[in-house]
């Protein structure tokens, strides 16, 4: 249960008649000790109320201190019953959920986004009163009941969520980053299981709440996706038939002027395969690959992975980056963009990227809201999984999930995101923060987008931190990644498939004579069963 409605008092005070009483310094006196306010503060209500009638001296009081009040007698002062909304789970899914605020109106997350079907609406009736004030019932014309607000169930898993929102905290402190956030995704279906952001806030509490706070990080940050973009420019080119796993391509000792600019890599590499661009995240070599591609082609692939647009899901305050219509780009913009600079996207774009590989291509609509129950049972709403657009074929998605788990073996930029017993692909991202309207190096979001277990792939967790003392995401994401999947492994019950596996032959390959086999399939070592479930 994560929102829920509770009864409270209101204490109310009809100034006129506490001055006339002659006792408004008592009265301000006992109701500022039982309400915890300043006396001077209650009696500034008393004295200059906002209306000659009528004004507050506390609002949502719990029922245990109202009654104190309610048993003083005090001439002025009476308390009326009211609704107020309370968060049983605290600060835990808080970006989610969101709040109401003290007028019962959904002001942020779910509470705002589904506020019509939670708020009810109030009856109606129609009548005549007689001299005393009293209704005649049998002149009612008209009545008709208040009805109930429905409720709302979500995608996120409790224990999910509890498990990422932990790690994410950790990984604060002991980084000392500003901020951490993650995602946590179906692959087949787009439900969110857990969607993280830290700091965090509580909802019953959410006037205290900063900025930095309240921010829904996953979903309204955006940043500058680095290397973790790269996997969608290999994909397209896989894609078009314009390379090959085998391809080899010379990435210039480290250094390639293009345009009169220069283009580095972390580390200098001179001829690198494809396969081994990826694995070792090469600047220049993507950027090689994206001029083969061309900026048509670049710019149609990259928004049908769903950058530059909303992605969709059913929660307020969705960003959809910066992704500059082709005509705009300048004449480095073809490399730049290729390896994540000069656009920018949240972690759900990333997180669509990488279900889209996983997923044989197809791009599945995020969402979190997984149904709509009235009062009376009956279901308004109730999600299904959609899929909103294919990018690639499915082919292709397999041979881009063999590629990025090279990524995380001995020779990739993510061996801190292996996890026992499970294949793990994915892209670590490491991105300058543009300060001042220069990149600078002591400012950068690092960042791990992976997918598990490679053999068939449930799902998709990203992890960002920002401004981390690490820096790289290989060194500071990936870890978060390993410690967040290996409790969701066995709380979920994933299968786990041991060793190494490599495929039959490469699916972009010619086939091979017909011999009865499949087309495509796995080769990996025996299951591993039996692991025990819990966290």
């Amino acid at each position: 249960l994560l929102a829920v409605d509770l009864m409270a008092k209101d204490i109310c005070l009809e100034p006129r008649k506490v001055r006339e009483s002659g006792n408004a310094e008592f009265i301000s006196s006992r109701l500022a000790h039982i309400l915890e306010e300043h006396p001077s503060t209650v009696m500034n209500r008393i004295m200059n109320p906002p209306g000659p009638e009528f004004a507050y001296a506390g609002r949502f009081v719990d029922p245990m201190t109202a009654e104190r009040i309610e048993r003083m007698n005090l001439p002025g002062v009476y308390t009326r019953g009211v609704y107020a909304r309370f968060y049983p789970q605290g600060a835990l899914m808080s970006h989610v959920v969101g709040f109401s605020n003290r007028e019962g109106l959904g002001s942020a997350g779910i509470e705002m986004r589904m506020d019509r079907h939670l708020r009810g609406r109030p009856g109606l009736r129609q009548s005549e009163r007689d001299g005393r004030q009293y209704e005649i019932y049998t002149r009612r014309s008209l009545d008709l009941p208040p009805q109930e607000g429905a409720d709302v169930y979500l995608t996120l898993d409790k224990n999910v969520q509890d498990i990422v929102e932990w790690q994410l905290e950790l990984a604060v402190q002991e980084q000392e980053a500003l901020g951490a956030w993650a995602v946590v995704q179906e692959v087949r279906t787009g439900r969110i299981l857990a969607l993280a952001s830290h700091p965090n806030f509580d909802p019953n509490e959410f006037n205290t709440a900063s900025s930095e706070q309240l921010l829904n990080r996953p979903i309204g940050y955006t940043f500058e996706p680095g290397s973790t973009l790269k996997a969608a420019v290999f994909a397209a080119a896989f894609n078009e038939g314009l390379i090959t796993p085998d391809d080899r391509y010379d990435c210039e000792d480290g250094v390639w002027f293009y345009r009169g600019r220069p283009l580095r890599d972390f580390r200098p590499y001179g001829i690198l395969t494809v396969t081994d661009l990826l694995k070792k995240s090469s600047n220049i070599g993507t950027a090689k690959i994206a001029l083969q591609l061309g900026e048509k082609r670049l710019e149609r692939y990259l928004r049908e992975f769903g950058f530059g647009s909303y992605p969709g899901l059913d929660l307020p305050g969705e960003e959809q980056g910066i992704f500059a219509p082709r005509s705009q780009w300048d004449g480095l913009a073809i490399t730049r963009i290729p390896i994540g600079h000069s656009i920018s996207g949240t972690a759900l774009h990333l997180a669509g990227l990488y279900s889209t590989l996983a997923n044989s291509g197809q791009r599945m609509r995020p969402y979190v809201v997984d149904r709509v129950v009235g009062g009376d049972g009956t279901i308004i709403f109730e999600a299904k999984p959609e899929v909103v657009a294919t990018p690639i074929r499915p082919e292709v998605a397999r041979l881009m999930c063999r590629l990025l788990l090279g990524v995380t073996q001995d020779d990739g930029t993510a061996r801190r995101a292996r996890i026992d017993g499970y294949n793990v692909a994915g892209k670590t991202g490491t991105a300058e923060k543009l300060v001042d309207g220069r990149y600078s190096r002591a400012h950068n979001v690092a960042s791990f987008v992976g997918f598990l277990p490679v053999e068939d792939p449930e799902i998709t967790i990203v992890i960002v931190l920002d401004e981390p003392k690490g820096r790289t995401g290989g060194m500071v994401a990936a870890p978060v990644f390993q410690k967040v999947g290996e409790q969701l492994v066995r709380y979920l019950d994933i299968p786990a498939h041991g060793g190494s596996y490599q495929y039959a032959r490469d699916p972009l390959s010619p086939p091979p004579p017909d011999t009865g086999e499949p087309e495509f399939e796995w080769q990996m070592d025996q299951t591993i069963s039996g692991l025990p479930r819990g966290v």
